[in-house]
């Protein structure tokens, strides 16, 4: 198993995230690391999703938990593995909110992920963490 994550401090309400990163069809919007997404029913543990990150293949993948207006996690499918996630967004005093990512990759694609992957999944945090932070201040 590969695990990365991260976290940090936005200055956003969090009702303004949570309706931003629920509508999925809009990442490409205001996320950088997306090109193209969708969700196939509601936000909802057990809806199908697609998302298409840039400079990569797009891919299907499922809702497996959500806590309204808090969390959620998905995965999706690996050839002898898989790949889950799970973000939480944390509500801190003085209109801070706390956002954290986790991902795991299982299977042989593991290395490849450890050592191809894993730098720029970092960075995309950063970068959509800063441009929701900014998206959510205009919503």
């Amino acid at each position: 198993m590969y695990e990365i994550s991260g976290d940090t401090i936005i200055t956003a309400d969090p009702v303004a995230v949570w309706r931003l990163v629920t509508d999925v069809a809009n990442w490409p919007a205001w996320d950088p690391h997306e090109e193209g997404a969708r969700l196939d029913g509601p936000f909802a543990a057990g809806t199908t999703g697609w998302s298409k990150p840039r400079g990569g293949p797009g891919t299907t993948w499922t809702l497996t938990d959500v806590v309204d207006g808090r969390s959620w996690s998905s995965e999706c499918p690996l050839p002898g593995g898989k790949l889950s996630g799970t973000t939480v967004y944390e509500p801190l005093p003085d209109g801070k909110l706390r956002c954290a990512k986790t991902i795991r990759v299982t299977g042989p694609l593991t290395v490849l992920f450890r050592l191809y992957f894993g730098r720029r999944i970092r960075a995309d945090m950063d970068r959509t963490w800063t441009a929701l932070e900014a998206a959510a201040v205009t919503a």
